[in-house]
């Protein structure tokens, strides 16, 4: 939904920035729906996910009018924070190093802001409610607020990262979503399995990590022969790996 959004208001010639961050509000709003299904309806948490998927995908359709967009023409976010770099005196361009180097600082800043969140009461909320929603039930939380809250956060952050991607690519498409979510699962798993339950500073940099190692071994695969119609087959030895050496660990340690 990201990328559909911020591709239909950057080539209404709206401002890089606020369509960005419209993409990131209308990703949360798909999320806050999401709970809402499963929260107010009972619907099975992955059935209200399917549902809400299945309808983003025409959703979609009908923000871009079209199966793709073109961004060529489009200024986009790298456009815009390359000429403020000019504006303060920067020599600077939009080429492969500034682009890796903005999105850098967007990490971190990210990062550090859900770092500093879930340090909070509230943050701390919710995720007592993903470990042990019962408990936090029994301690008088408001269990279905904190999955709101916590699934508007995380899908506001998915959108952004199709809305840069969009940017990134120069386009939009009504499928280049598909398969993300196997694919930050498995890496999410991997740096779990690699560093352990710590603290919720560790969890974000396990997450990154896992990211990083996953493309690697993707990468390290495609190099030594395996096809690209294998990518299927790659990320479920992976995700069986990343199930599996937790278990193993404890086994072990038992």
């Amino acid at each position: 939904m990201g990328g559909a959004v911020v591709a239909t208001l950057l080539v209404a010639r709206v401002n890089p920035f606020l369509a960005t961050g419209a993409a990131v509000l209308a990703g949360a709003a798909a999320g806050a729906v999401t709970a809402l299904i499963h929260t107010k309806l009972r619907i099975n948490n992955i059935i209200a996910g399917i549902i809400v998927m299945t309808a983003i995908y025409s959703v979609n359709l009908r923000v871009m009018g079209r199966a793709n967009t073109s961004l060529l023409d489009a200024r986009s976010v790298f456009d815009a924070t390359v000429e403020g770099l000019r504006a303060l005196g920067l020599r600077a361009r939009v080429d492969a190093p500034t682009v890796i180097g903005i999105l850098l600082v967007l990490l971190v800043a990210v990062s550090l802001l859900l770092v500093a969140f879930f340090r909070t009461d509230l943050g701390l909320a919710v995720r007592a409610t993903g470990e042990n929603e019962v408990m936090i039930r029994a301690l008088g939380v408001d269990t279905d607020r904190t999955k709101i809250l916590g699934l508007g956060i995380s899908n506001g952050i998915i959108a952004l990262s199709g809305a840069l991607v969009a940017q990134d690519h120069g386009f939009a498409d009504i499928g280049m979503g598909i398969g993300v979510l196997v694919t930050g699962a498995a890496a999410v798993l991997i740096g779990e399995a690699l560093f352990g339950d710590r603290t919720v500073g560790w969890w974000v940099v396990a997450a990154l990590v896992g990211v990083v190692l996953y493309r690697l071994l993707v990468a390290v695969a495609l190099r030594i022969g395996l096809q690209p119609t294998d990518l299927r087959l790659i990320t479920a030895a992976l995700l069986l790996l990343a199930l599996t050496v937790p278990r193993l660990r404890r086994s072990v340690g038992a």
